[in-house]
């Protein structure tokens, strides 16, 4: 059975790939929280995973997938998307399906807006189901807290839409992780952001969350040695009073021995004073 992504492995194997595609048309993000957004997923996964190189994520990068959509000059360029299984240290300036291998994301989010919204859940929804066979896809508006939607391709590559926990979170299979929300200030903005956990329930943290919480370990832990320090020469102090009382005592019954002893030898020469 010849899949959609051997279709578009094929499609180019037929023809001579265009050599002048294009992977920036010049529009920004809907807004600067949507940018801090898309970053927070892409480096949060990032350091998470900073010692694998057997996957690619990236966010706001066209997706190429079949000579139509060039034609039509159709971009599409899912605000994050993750790929695994691939040679995560090649180069990219886009997603180039039959350059892959005819590999699609395994997981996409998009950060909506009112004005997108309809078209997240709707064009883009059908294309990474029915195209893309996207195994898991959400939807998060940062502007809105009760956003979050998710979706996972099921056996008969249709989309079937994901249960939340008691935290609200949902399941990404592909990930292990789960996508839900928290509330904090990045980049100097305040806001209820789309954020990974892992199987525990634990933050995936950001490189800098990151970096400052291993420095307070590294400070717990150095105050932990300075503490264990302090105790142990207290204790070493408590030791050498223990045996400077102990020698004291000895010195002390021994002159009390001597002073003993010679009452008795003069005792003994003076049998008259018994």
């Amino acid at each position: 059975m010849t899949t959609d992504n051997n279709l578009a492995v094929a499609d180019w194997e037929a023809h001579n790939p265009p050599a002048d595609l294009i992977f920036d048309d010049g529009e920004p993000l809907e807004s600067n929280r949507h940018r801090i957004a898309m970053n927070v997923l892409i480096r949060s996964l990032q350091q998470l995973w900073s010692d694998r190189n057997d996957y690619f994520t990236g966010g706001n990068m066209f997706i190429y997938y079949s000579s139509n959509q060039i034609r039509n000059r159709d971009f599409r360029g899912p605000d994050f998307f993750a790929v695994l299984n691939v040679d995560g240290s090649n180069p990219r300036q886009g997603w180039v399906v039959w350059e892959e291998n005819g590999r699609y994301p395994d997981v996409i989010v998009e950060l909506m807006s009112r004005s997108t919204a309809g078209i997240d859940k709707g064009i883009k929804k059908d294309l990474y189901e029915q195209t893309f066979h996207t195994s898991d896809y959400f939807v998060y508006d940062p502007f809105d807290v009760n956003s979050l939607q998710g979706w996972h391709l099921d056996h008969e590559q249709q989309y079937q839409p994901l249960t939340a926990n008691e935290n609200g979170w949902l399941w990404c299979r592909r990930l292990g992780l789960w996508l839900g929300t928290w509330e904090g200030t990045i980049d100097r903005e305040t806001a209820i952001w789309a954020r990974f956990y892992d199987v525990a329930g634990n933050l995936v943290l950001l490189p800098e969350e990151a970096a400052k919480s291993q420095a307070e370990v590294a400070k717990s832990q150095a105050e932990a040695a300075k503490l264990q320090a302090e105790a142990a020469k207290l204790q070493a102090e408590a030791a050498k009073l223990q045996a400077e009382a102990a020698k004291s005592r000895e010195e002390e019954a021994q002159v009390k021995a001597a002073r003993l002893a010679a009452r008795l030898r003069e005792l003994g020469e003076n049998p008259d004073m018994l």
